[in-house]
Protein backbone atom coordinates (compact mmCIF):
# COMPACT_ATOMS: atom_id res chain seq x y z
CA UNK A 1 0.00 0.00 0.00
CA UNK A 2 1.21 3.51 -0.82
CA UNK A 3 2.46 5.51 2.16
CA UNK A 4 1.38 9.16 2.31
CA UNK A 5 4.04 11.71 3.28
CA UNK A 6 3.82 15.47 3.76
CA UNK A 7 7.44 16.35 2.97
CA UNK A 8 10.37 14.80 1.14
CA UNK A 9 12.50 15.12 4.28
CA UNK A 10 10.62 12.11 5.69
CA UNK A 11 12.25 9.67 3.25
CA UNK A 12 15.22 11.49 1.71
CA UNK A 13 17.91 9.64 3.66
CA UNK A 14 16.97 6.45 1.81
CA UNK A 15 18.33 7.87 -1.48
CA UNK A 16 21.49 9.17 -3.10
CA UNK A 17 19.92 10.12 -6.44
CA UNK A 18 16.59 11.72 -7.35
CA UNK A 19 14.91 11.82 -10.76
CA UNK A 20 12.33 14.62 -10.97
CA UNK A 21 9.62 14.89 -13.58
CA UNK A 22 9.19 18.35 -15.08
CA UNK A 23 5.57 19.01 -16.05
CA UNK A 24 3.16 18.54 -13.15
CA UNK A 25 5.91 18.35 -10.54
CA UNK A 26 8.14 21.38 -11.10
CA UNK A 27 5.57 23.48 -12.95
CA UNK A 28 2.36 23.39 -14.97
CA UNK A 29 3.93 24.99 -18.02
CA UNK A 30 4.75 28.38 -16.52
CA UNK A 31 6.70 29.35 -13.39
CA UNK A 32 8.37 26.69 -11.25
CA UNK A 33 6.45 26.23 -8.01
CA UNK A 34 8.40 28.04 -5.24
CA UNK A 35 8.09 25.04 -2.88
CA UNK A 36 9.40 22.70 -5.60
CA UNK A 37 12.33 25.02 -6.34
CA UNK A 38 13.26 25.17 -2.66
CA UNK A 39 12.96 21.39 -2.34
CA UNK A 40 15.22 20.72 -5.32
CA UNK A 41 17.77 23.24 -4.04
CA UNK A 42 17.75 21.61 -0.60
CA UNK A 43 18.25 18.15 -2.14
CA UNK A 44 21.21 19.36 -4.18
CA UNK A 45 22.82 21.21 -1.30
CA UNK A 46 22.41 18.08 0.79
CA UNK A 47 24.61 16.11 -1.61
CA UNK A 48 21.90 14.32 -3.58
CA UNK A 49 22.28 14.02 -7.35
CA UNK A 50 19.20 15.56 -8.93
CA UNK A 51 18.29 14.97 -12.58
CA UNK A 52 15.21 16.39 -14.25
CA UNK A 53 13.75 13.54 -16.31
CA UNK A 54 11.30 14.72 -18.92
CA UNK A 55 9.17 13.23 -21.68
CA UNK A 56 9.70 16.40 -23.67
CA UNK A 57 10.48 15.75 -27.32
CA UNK A 58 12.87 18.72 -27.20
CA UNK A 59 16.61 18.31 -26.52
CA UNK A 60 17.94 18.44 -22.96
CA UNK A 61 19.57 21.87 -23.46
CA UNK A 62 16.28 23.31 -24.68
CA UNK A 63 14.55 22.00 -21.58
CA UNK A 64 17.29 23.33 -19.30
CA UNK A 65 16.86 26.81 -20.78
CA UNK A 66 13.11 26.61 -20.29
CA UNK A 67 13.51 25.47 -16.68
CA UNK A 68 15.91 28.35 -15.99
CA UNK A 69 13.47 30.81 -17.53
CA UNK A 70 10.70 29.31 -15.39
CA UNK A 71 12.63 30.02 -12.20
CA UNK A 72 14.88 27.05 -11.40
CA UNK A 73 18.56 28.06 -11.79
CA UNK A 74 20.95 25.40 -13.15
CA UNK A 75 23.05 25.48 -9.98
CA UNK A 76 20.08 23.98 -8.09
CA UNK A 77 20.32 20.58 -9.78
CA UNK A 78 22.74 18.38 -11.73
CA UNK A 79 21.25 18.07 -15.20
CA UNK A 80 18.33 17.40 -17.50
CA UNK A 81 17.62 14.30 -19.55
CA UNK A 82 14.74 14.49 -22.00
CA UNK A 83 13.29 11.77 -24.20
CA UNK A 84 14.10 14.09 -27.11
CA UNK A 85 17.78 13.93 -26.13
CA UNK A 86 17.75 10.13 -25.88
CA UNK A 87 16.07 10.02 -29.29
CA UNK A 88 18.67 12.35 -30.81
CA UNK A 89 21.54 10.29 -29.40
CA UNK A 90 19.98 7.08 -30.71
CA UNK A 91 19.54 8.52 -34.19
CA UNK A 92 23.13 9.77 -34.12
CA UNK A 93 24.70 6.53 -32.95
CA UNK A 94 22.45 3.97 -34.70
CA UNK A 95 23.74 1.23 -32.39
CA UNK A 96 20.55 -0.34 -31.10
CA UNK A 97 16.99 -1.21 -32.08
CA UNK A 98 14.84 0.64 -33.10
CA UNK A 99 17.39 3.12 -34.47
CA UNK A 100 19.27 0.54 -36.54
CA UNK A 101 16.04 -0.23 -38.41
CA UNK A 102 15.24 3.30 -39.56
CA UNK A 103 15.98 4.92 -42.90
CA UNK A 104 17.21 8.47 -43.52
CA UNK A 105 14.08 10.14 -44.92
CA UNK A 106 12.20 11.50 -41.93
CA UNK A 107 8.81 13.15 -41.51
CA UNK A 108 9.02 15.26 -38.34
CA UNK A 109 5.91 16.05 -36.27
CA UNK A 110 6.73 18.49 -33.47
CA UNK A 111 5.74 21.61 -31.55
CA UNK A 112 6.82 25.17 -32.31
CA UNK A 113 8.51 24.16 -35.60
CA UNK A 114 11.43 22.96 -33.46
CA UNK A 115 14.09 21.04 -35.42
CA UNK A 116 16.76 20.73 -32.74
CA UNK A 117 15.78 17.10 -32.23
CA UNK A 118 17.29 16.35 -35.66
CA UNK A 119 20.00 19.03 -35.75
CA UNK A 120 23.31 17.69 -37.04
CA UNK A 121 21.87 14.28 -37.92
CA UNK A 122 22.21 12.54 -41.26
CA UNK A 123 18.50 12.85 -42.05
CA UNK A 124 16.47 14.27 -44.91
CA UNK A 125 13.21 15.96 -43.92
CA UNK A 126 10.41 14.87 -46.27
CA UNK A 127 6.63 14.88 -46.48
CA UNK A 128 4.67 12.10 -44.84
CA UNK A 129 4.05 10.23 -48.07
CA UNK A 130 7.80 10.09 -48.85
CA UNK A 131 9.07 9.16 -45.38
CA UNK A 132 11.08 6.11 -44.37
CA UNK A 133 9.97 6.81 -40.80
CA UNK A 134 7.92 9.27 -38.78
CA UNK A 135 9.53 11.09 -35.86
CA UNK A 136 6.79 12.19 -33.45
CA UNK A 137 8.41 14.57 -30.97
CA UNK A 138 5.46 16.75 -29.99
CA UNK A 139 1.97 17.87 -30.88
CA UNK A 140 0.62 21.38 -31.27
CA UNK A 141 -2.42 22.26 -29.16
CA UNK A 142 -4.32 23.06 -32.35
CA UNK A 143 -3.62 19.54 -33.70
CA UNK A 144 -4.69 17.65 -30.59
CA UNK A 145 -7.87 16.33 -32.24
CA UNK A 146 -6.49 12.82 -32.71
CA UNK A 147 -9.26 11.61 -35.01
CA UNK A 148 -8.47 14.39 -37.47
CA UNK A 149 -5.15 12.65 -38.20
CA UNK A 150 -6.81 9.53 -39.64
CA UNK A 151 -6.61 10.47 -43.31
CA UNK A 152 -3.02 11.69 -42.99
CA UNK A 153 -1.73 8.61 -41.18
CA UNK A 154 -3.77 5.77 -42.66
CA UNK A 155 -1.68 5.39 -45.82
CA UNK A 156 1.56 5.38 -43.81
CA UNK A 157 0.17 2.64 -41.57
CA UNK A 158 -0.73 0.56 -44.62
CA UNK A 159 2.82 1.03 -45.96
CA UNK A 160 4.14 -0.01 -42.50
CA UNK A 161 6.15 3.19 -42.12
CA UNK A 162 7.62 2.97 -38.59
CA UNK A 163 6.96 5.75 -36.11
CA UNK A 164 9.49 6.81 -33.47
CA UNK A 165 7.66 8.49 -30.58
CA UNK A 166 9.97 10.77 -28.60
CA UNK A 167 7.21 11.94 -26.24
CA UNK A 168 4.89 9.16 -25.06
CA UNK A 169 2.79 11.43 -22.80
CA UNK A 170 -0.89 10.68 -23.39
CA UNK A 171 -2.07 14.08 -22.18
CA UNK A 172 -0.58 17.55 -21.80
CA UNK A 173 -1.47 20.36 -19.43
CA UNK A 174 -2.36 23.51 -21.39
CA UNK A 175 -3.93 26.88 -20.66
CA UNK A 176 -7.27 25.38 -21.74
CA UNK A 177 -6.91 22.26 -19.60
CA UNK A 178 -5.80 18.74 -20.44
CA UNK A 179 -5.42 17.88 -24.13
CA UNK A 180 -4.29 14.70 -25.92
CA UNK A 181 -0.52 14.64 -26.40
CA UNK A 182 1.78 12.91 -28.84
CA UNK A 183 1.57 9.57 -27.02
CA UNK A 184 -2.15 9.50 -27.79
CA UNK A 185 -1.40 10.10 -31.47
CA UNK A 186 1.16 7.27 -31.42
CA UNK A 187 -1.45 4.93 -29.93
CA UNK A 188 -3.90 6.03 -32.61
CA UNK A 189 -1.29 5.18 -35.27
CA UNK A 190 -0.98 1.72 -33.72
CA UNK A 191 -4.77 1.34 -33.90
CA UNK A 192 -4.50 1.97 -37.65
CA UNK A 193 -1.98 -0.87 -37.92
CA UNK A 194 1.17 1.24 -37.73
CA UNK A 195 4.29 0.22 -35.81
CA UNK A 196 5.55 2.51 -33.04
CA UNK A 197 8.76 2.51 -30.98
CA UNK A 198 8.58 4.59 -27.80
CA UNK A 199 11.61 6.29 -26.19
CA UNK A 200 10.37 8.25 -23.16
CA UNK A 201 8.75 7.25 -19.88
CA UNK A 202 7.54 4.61 -19.03
CA UNK A 203 9.78 2.80 -21.53
CA UNK A 204 13.22 1.54 -20.57
CA UNK A 205 15.52 3.57 -22.89
CA UNK A 206 15.14 6.87 -21.00
CA UNK A 207 15.46 5.24 -17.57
CA UNK A 208 18.49 3.23 -18.63
CA UNK A 209 20.09 6.41 -20.02
CA UNK A 210 19.37 8.22 -16.73
CA UNK A 211 20.89 5.43 -14.65
CA UNK A 212 24.00 5.49 -16.86
CA UNK A 213 24.30 9.24 -16.23
CA UNK A 214 24.15 8.49 -12.50
CA UNK A 215 26.90 5.86 -12.78
CA UNK A 216 24.55 2.85 -12.59
CA UNK A 217 23.85 3.03 -8.85
CA UNK A 218 21.88 0.45 -6.88
CA UNK A 219 18.21 0.94 -7.90
CA UNK A 220 16.99 1.09 -4.30
CA UNK A 221 19.11 4.25 -3.81
CA UNK A 222 17.29 6.08 -6.64
CA UNK A 223 13.93 7.84 -6.30
CA UNK A 224 11.65 8.77 -9.21
CA UNK A 225 9.32 11.68 -8.40
CA UNK A 226 6.48 12.12 -10.89
CA UNK A 227 2.81 12.90 -11.24
CA UNK A 228 1.82 10.16 -13.71
CA UNK A 229 1.06 6.58 -12.73
CA UNK A 230 1.25 5.60 -16.40
CA UNK A 231 4.64 7.17 -17.10
CA UNK A 232 6.70 8.06 -14.02
CA UNK A 233 5.55 5.35 -11.63
CA UNK A 234 5.20 2.50 -14.13
CA UNK A 235 8.56 3.37 -15.70
CA UNK A 236 10.37 3.73 -12.39
CA UNK A 237 9.05 0.45 -11.07
CA UNK A 238 9.98 -1.20 -14.37
CA UNK A 239 13.66 -0.58 -13.63
CA UNK A 240 13.19 -1.36 -9.92
CA UNK A 241 13.78 2.13 -8.55
CA UNK A 242 11.63 3.66 -5.81
CA UNK A 243 8.75 5.96 -6.73
CA UNK A 244 6.93 8.97 -5.29
CA UNK A 245 3.64 10.20 -6.79
CA UNK A 246 2.79 13.91 -6.70
CA UNK A 247 -1.00 13.85 -6.45
CA UNK A 248 -1.59 17.49 -7.46
CA UNK A 249 -0.46 16.85 -11.05
CA UNK A 250 -2.12 14.93 -13.85
CA UNK A 251 -4.32 12.89 -11.47
CA UNK A 252 -5.42 15.77 -9.28
CA UNK A 253 -9.09 15.63 -10.29
CA UNK A 254 -9.31 11.86 -9.85
CA UNK A 255 -7.72 12.01 -6.39
CA UNK A 256 -9.14 15.29 -5.09
CA UNK A 257 -10.98 14.95 -1.80
CA UNK A 258 -10.30 11.23 -1.43
CA UNK A 259 -11.23 10.07 2.08
CA UNK A 260 -8.83 7.13 1.76
CA UNK A 261 -6.04 8.34 -0.51
CA UNK A 262 -3.98 5.10 -0.61
CA UNK A 263 -7.10 3.13 -1.59
CA UNK A 264 -7.98 5.71 -4.26
CA UNK A 265 -4.46 5.53 -5.68
CA UNK A 266 -4.69 1.73 -5.78
CA UNK A 267 -7.99 1.86 -7.67
CA UNK A 268 -6.61 4.42 -10.11
CA UNK A 269 -3.37 2.51 -10.62
CA UNK A 270 -5.16 -0.75 -11.38
CA UNK A 271 -2.07 -2.91 -10.94
CA UNK A 272 0.94 -3.29 -8.67
CA UNK A 273 3.22 -2.15 -11.50
CA UNK A 274 1.64 1.34 -11.32
CA UNK A 275 1.54 1.61 -7.52
CA UNK A 276 3.87 4.28 -6.09
CA UNK A 277 5.80 3.51 -2.93
CA UNK A 278 4.90 6.94 -1.54
CA UNK A 279 2.56 9.82 -2.39
CA UNK A 280 2.73 13.53 -1.61
CA UNK A 281 0.46 16.45 -2.48
CA UNK A 282 3.24 18.58 -3.97
CA UNK A 283 7.03 18.60 -4.15
CA UNK A 284 7.88 20.16 -0.78
CA UNK A 285 10.69 19.61 1.66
Amino acid sequence: MTEIITGLNEIVERFDHVLVDQWGVLHHGKDVFPEARDCVRTLHRGGKTVLVLSNSGKRSADNARRITKSGLPPECYDGVLSSGEVTWQGLRDRKAVPFTQLGRRCCLINRDQDRNVIAGLDLQLVALEDADFILLAGLEDAEADIGAWRDRLAASAVRQVPMLCANPDLTMITASGLLPSSGALAQFYESLGGKVAYIGKPHRPIFEAALRMLGNPSPERVLMIGDSLDHDILGGRGVEIMTLLVTSGIHREALAGASDLPASIRRLAGSEARMPHWAIDGLVW
